[in-house]
């Protein structure tokens, strides 16, 4: 069993989820040498989240920004409002989203559905450049 690990940068962005597979996989290329393991990728940020979704469609990627802003509005009364008035909804949404995802390796590759690619929600309308630790375990080729 064989252990790798690597902090990457995801490129900054607005508000708004993104499909960010191929930039973190780019910047992966290690996970060539396995031959079936599980890939951990964790977002070292609490107001942007990952989630594993449709590839294909741009829309759904709009239509799940429009969405949860509509499950964690701006407008609430919100207590934690030092850092504006988008940083307390993106602490929620992320808290509901998640920060990692696991997901199979097999030959060298994301073992990913056909429609599935990997999103980075960016909470927060400036939120800057993203860094992400990419943890591979499994057995080598």
């Amino acid at each position: 069993m064989s252990w790798f690990q690597k902090e990457i940068r995801l490129n900054p962005r607005g508000k708004g989820c993104f499909l960010v597979h191929n930039e973190i996989v780019g910047q992966i290329p290690e996970i060539r040498n396995f031959k079936v393991g599980m890939a951990n990728i964790f977002l070292k940020h609490t107001s942007a989240s990952l989630m594993l979704n449709e590839n294909a469609d741009p829309d759904v990627r709009r239509d799940m920004d429009m969405g949860l802003d509509k499950i964690v509005p701006e407008t609430f009364p919100y207590i934690h409002t030092d850092e504006g008035p988008d940083d307390m909804p993106g602490h929620l949404k992320s808290g509901i989203i998640g920060t990692s995802l696991n997901i199979p390796i097999t030959n060298g590759q994301l073992n990913t559905g056909t429609w599935q690619g990997i999103y980075l929600c960016e909470h927060r309308f400036h939120g800057g450049s993203r860094k992400v630790v990419v943890t591979l375990q499994g057995e080598k080729r």
